[in-house]
């Protein structure tokens, strides 16, 4: 599975989790649990004080592709969307990547070309 974005862990469970600035943090949940209130069909929320919780922390998927350092923003089928980390223009241009914006580049990778996928916490 593909992670990017805030998850806490609050009372031994891990969740998807959300900051707010009033102190509070949403976390999310695919099943019913007490006090968790649903959504939309599948998922489930509730706001916890960012006091009650263990662990809050960011988690982003990070790869290699060709030789050099990406970020996975994406995921279809058996395509991973991965971000270039190593903010050299002519590395992202020899491997043909799309400019996103100034400094981003993306492009679609096939997964089994992907090696060293794991996770970060930031």
């Amino acid at each position: 599975m593909i992670r990017d974005g805030y998850v806490a862990v609050w009372k031994g469970s891990e969740y998807e989790a959300s900051p707010s600035l009033n102190g509070e943090v949403r976390l999310y949940t695919t099943q019913p649990a007490d006090g968790f209130m649903e959504t939309r069909p599948g998922r489930h929320r509730r706001s916890v004080p960012v006091g009650e919780l263990e662990q809050l922390r960011y988690v982003r998927t990070a790869c290699r592709w060709r030789g050099e350092r990406f970020i996975v923003v994406g995921e279809h089928e058996t395509w991973l969307r991965v971000e270039y980390t190593g903010g050299r223009a002519t590395v992202a241009e020899r491997l043909g990547l799309d400019r996103i914006d100034h400094g981003v580049w993306q492009t679609w990778a096939p997964r089994a070309e992907v090696e060293e996928l794991h996770e970060e916490f930031i």
